[in-house]
Formats: C-alpha cells, sequence, structure tokens
C-alpha cells in the first residue's frame, strides 16, 4: 500500500511537473510523450504492472473529452436499439394484425331529386370577335390618331366615329363589304349599292336605291352623311374650286355668243322694210311717168326703160326670201359651245361634290358591336389592326360528342356556374355539327348578365350542365349495384334490417321496387311489395 501510495505520490508529482507554464499545445503535447516513454523506461523493471496502469490512466486523463464523446454514443447506440425492439408503429402493428371478419358493403337510401345530366365544357365571350384594319392608302403622310379612340367595353354602333385619324372621322355604318375605294360621282359598281343602303338604314335618302352609280343625290346624301356625323365633308382636290368658276364663265359666254348669232339670223331672215317695198315701188311709179313724159315729149325714152327694168328687178329681189344660212351656222355653232360649256360645268360642279374616301367609312355587320381591345393611342401612327371588336351579344360556346349531341336540342336550358358560385341560366341557341365529323359545336344563349359579371366571365372556360332528364321531385334512389333481379325478372333491393357486420348472418329483407330515371350511378325506386324508407341500407358487396 505504501508503496503504491508512493508510487502515486511521485506519479502526482511528476504530473505536476509535466505541466507547463504557458497554454501552447504542442510543447504540451511533446512533454506529455516524452513522459510517457520516459515512465514506461523508469517503471518498467521494478513494477510493470503498476507502471501500466498508470500509463493508460494518464492517457486517460489527457483525452478526458473524447473518451466522454465516446462513452455518450455507446448508450445512445445501446437505447435506439432497445427502443427499435420494443416500440411499434401503427401502420406495423395494421400490417401484423389479422383481417377483420367479412361483412356485408351497404349504402343507405337516398331521398331526392335526380337529374341526368350533359356535362361539357363552354367558353363565355362575345360573339363574332373581329380584328378592325383601316385603309390608309388615301393618306399622303403618315395617319395619326387624333381623337376619338374608344374604351374597351365601348359600343360602336350606325354612325359611331371608330377613331379620328389625322383630323378626319372613321365613321361607323352597317355593312359587311370592307371599303377598297373612294366612292365619287360617277363610280359604279356593288358599293355604290351597299353605300345607299346603309345610308338608307340611317335614314338619308340616297335617290334611286337601286341604281349602282354615284349620282348626284348619292352625292348629297354623303354631305349628310357627314353632317350627322359632325365633321364637314372631305374638301375637294386642288383646283376644282377654279375650274368650276372658269366652267360657269364659260358658259356664260357661250351663251351670249349663241344670242348675238339668234339676232344675227333673226335680222337676216326678216325681209325688207316698208319703207324699202314703198320706195321701191315708188321708184318704179316714177320711171313710168318719165317715160311717158319722154315719148309725149318725142324724146327718146331707152335709158329711162332701162332704169325702170333694173327698178322692177329691185322691187322683185324684195319679195325673194332671204338666204340667211350664213347666219344659221354661226347660230348652230353657238348651240354646240353652250352644250359643251355645260358640260364642262357640270364635270366640274361633279367633281366638287361631297365624296366618301375608304379611309373615312367603317362597315360592320351585325351593329352594334362592342370594343373588347383597343391597339392605338392618341398621337401614334396607325398601323397594323386598330381594334378588336364583337358582337354586343354574349356568346357560350362548347362542343360535346356524338353521344350527348343526340340528348340535346335547340331550345334546352343549361346552368353555368359563376365566379361566386351561382349558377346562371342558359339556352341552347344552335347545335353546328363538324364537316369532319368530330365533335359538335354548342352555342347558348346566357340570360342576361350585369357589366360586373361579365367582366369576371369573359374569356373563361366553364363547366355547362344539360339535364337531359329529372324525376318530378324528390325521390328514393338508390346505387345500381343494389338492384338485382328477382324470379319473375322484377327489380329487388336487399334491406339489412340487422348488424352489416355479421356477414351472411346478417338480418335482411327483400323489397321488390319499380326502376325509374337513372342518373349519375343512382335509380330512381319505387317500393312494390315491402317497405323502403331514405337512410334504409341496402346491400351492394359482401
Amino acid at each position: 500500500m505504501e508503496g503504491r501510495e508512493k508510487s502515486g505520490g511521485d506519479e502526482q508529482d511528476r504530473e505536476t511537473e509535466l505541466v507547463p507554464a504557458t497554454s501552447d499545445v504542442a510543447s504540451t503535447d511533446a512533454t506529455f510523450d516524452e513522459v510517457v516513454e520516459q515512465a514506461a523506461v523508469e517503471e518498467a523493471p521494478a513494477e510493470s504492472t503498476q507502471g501500466r496502469a498508470a500509463g493508460w490512466g494518464r492517457v486517460i486523463r489527457g483525452n478526458k473529452g473524447l473518451w466522454i464523446t465516446a462513452a455518450v454514443a455507446v448508450v445512445a447506440l445501446a437505447g435506439g436499439l432497445a427502443l427499435g425492439r420494443f416500440v411499434i408503429s401503427p401502420l406495423d402493428a395494421a400490417a401484423g394484425a389479422g383481417a377483420p371478419d367479412p361483412g356485408l358493403v351497404t349504402v343507405p337510401v337516398e331521398f331526392g331529386a335526380l337529374s341526368n345530366d350533359v356535362t361539357l365544357r363552354g367558353d363565355v365571350g362575345y360573339t363574332d370577335a373581329v380584328e378592325l384594319k383601316i385603309d390608309t392608302s388615301s393618306f399622303t403622310g403618315a395617319a395619326i390618331v387624333t381623337g376619338q379612340v374608344p374604351e374597351a367595353g365601348a359600343e360602336l354602333d350606325s354612325l359611331s366615329i371608330a377613331l379620328e385619324v389625322t383630323g378626319r372621322p372613321v365613321i361607323v355604318l352597317p355593312g359587311e363589304l370592307p371599303a377598297y375605294r373612294t366612292l365619287r360621282v360617277g363610280v359604279s359598281g356593288p358599293d355604290v349599292i351597299q353605300l345607299k343602303e346603309a345610308l338608307t338604314a340611317v335614314g338619308i335618302g340616297v335617290g334611286d336605291a337601286a341604281s349602282d352609280v354615284f349620282d348626284e343625290a348619292t352625292a348629297l346624301a354623303v354631305g349628310e352623311l357627314y353632317n350627322q356625323a359632325g365633321y364637314p365633308a372631305p374638301e375637294p382636290e386642288e383646283g376644282v374650286a377654279e375650274a368650276v368658276i372658269a366652267a360657269e364663265e364659260g358658259v356664260r359666254m357661250a351663251e351670249q355668243s349663241l344670242a348675238d348669232a339668234r339676232k344675227a339670223l333673226a335680222t337676216a331672215g326678216q325681209g325688207p322694210s316698208d319703207i324699202e317695198i314703198r320706195e321701191a315701188d315708188n321708184q318704179i311709179a316714177s320711171l313710168h311717168r318719165q317715160i311717158a313724159a319722154a315719148e309725149g315729149a318725142g324724146e327718146d325714152a331707152s335709158d329711162l326703160r332701162d332704169q325702170l327694168a333694173v327698178a322692177e328687178l329691185q322691187r322683185q329681189a324684195l319679195d325673194a326670201p332671204r338666204d340667211t344660212s350664213a347666219e344659221q351656222a354661226m347660230v348652230d355653232s353657238a348651240i354646240a359651245g353652250v352644250e359643251t360649256a355645260n358640260a364642262s360645268l357640270a364635270e366640274a360642279r361633279e367633281s366638287a361634290l361631297p365624296f366618301l374616301p375608304a379611309s373615312e367609312v367603317l362597315y360592320l355587320q351585325e351593329l352594334p358591336r362592342r370594343v373588347d381591345a383597343v391597339n392605338v393611342e392618341r398621337g401614334a401612327a396607325l398601323e397594323g389592326a386598330a381594334m378588336t371588336v364583337s358582337g354586343a351579344s354574349v356568346e357560350l360556346t362548347g362542343t360535346a360528342a356524338a353521344a350527348d349531341v343526340e340528348l340535346l336540342e335547340v331550345g334546352a336550358e343549361a346552368t353555368f356556374e359563376l365566379p361566386d358560385g351561382a349558377e346562371h341560366r342558359a339556352v341552347i341557341a344552335a347545335i353546328e355539327p363538324a364537316e369532319d365529323g368530330g365533335r359538335t359545336k354548342i352555342s347558348f344563349e346566357p340570360d342576361p348578365l350585369t357589366p360586373e359579371q361579365m367582366e369576371q366571365v369573359q374569356g373563361t372556360n366553364v363547366r355547362i350542365n344539360v339535364p337531359v332528364g329529372a324525376t318530378e321531385g324528390e325521390v328514393l334512389s338508390v346505387p345500381y349495384a343494389a338492384l338485382t333481379a328477382g324470379p319473375g325478372g322484377d327489380s329487388r333491393v336487399e334491406v339489412v334490417t340487422g348488424d352489416p357486420r355479421d356477414g351472411e348472418s346478417a338480418e335482411t329483407r327483400l323489397v321488390t321496387v319499380e326502376t325509374g330515371l337513372a342518373a349519375g350511378g343512382y335509380v330512381e325506386v319505387t317500393p312494390v311489395e315491402g317497405e323502403l324508407e331514405e337512410g334504409d341500407l341496402v346491400v351492394v358487396g359482401s
């Protein structure tokens, strides 16, 4: 004991001496190795067993943290193994348990309205959406939008201004043929007839509406169109006003020439005046007297007789018709001049009459139309589609398979769900079979929607239910699987009166039923023999 204590004391002393004055880790490790090696050499001859124990003690004390960590790990491993041995999860317990005793599979009898529906998906939107492009070919420069830009949701109707481009209106009129040329006096074609029909539809008279010629009456009607739209008619081309003034002056000059020619003709065709006739007669009478006096005096009257012959010829000339061919030719020429001048004036005036550029009219079918989207803004150049419009009426469209189409008919009622969960009524408006034999297009006309509701559902895809058969009020119904056939072919259900968990030994009774409408996996049943009530459990399997 004393030796063990002494040895222990020596070790204590040696251990104390090995502690460095500083905490330098490297020097501590080196000192520890040297001490262990020296202790092994010194203690081995005398006390080998005690030296080895003391050496291990020093090792343990020098690595105390490491040994503690190792001990905790061993304890944790042992605890985990024990816990895994004795703790079992619910799933493992259920897997290890035996199967439950077999019982009857039952469902309760339902009581309520039963309906058979055709269900399909449909898109909600406005009818006939189209992109609108404005003809800008008549503009000499850039087509700048200057005003009248509609907002999405606005309506375009007859005489509406769809846009204002470079200060000029784009007037909406009913029609299906797009504007493709300027319409002015003298042109003809189907586009002229469409214009006349459109103007007549808005209450503007066009003269002969059946004629395909753009005449003066049509031009005046176009002037009235601009008046009702609140814009001046388009300005005529440069020089047209001056041409009208010149043509009017030409007419006046031609008419004056005609007046002068007619006056000359009238003057030439009047014949001798009474004075001229009297003077000629007096001249002849005087010569007769002179000849008589000369002959009575025995004088030569030959010269007087010659003068009398000339006077008589002059008198005869006064009675002869006058030659006015030259004057008549002048009149005819003047008349032709007037006609030419009037034609020039009419042409000049027609050029000044109102006309309709293709860029200032927009024909749309089935007015009014709703503006869905606007692609232009004020101050921007007009390029591509200006806006997208659709019919003002709301349409719900979907497709159905051939088997479902056979159950549908125009006028049948349907419902679809609004975003707030409410059911909204609709009616089948059209059934259009696909040409390629694919799914059939079904068009529905929904009941009126508020602007808020339409904003919520526009462009969405909704579920549509079309009832194709329904019970008259509430009825009893069971799943198909609950029906069995009786000896006589009648339908029966097996009602459980005991505990279904008893399986084949459970108490049941058979109820003969009459079946009705089948829908959604259930069938309407009416008890014929036996009692059947809501909530009764009927067997559908075991």
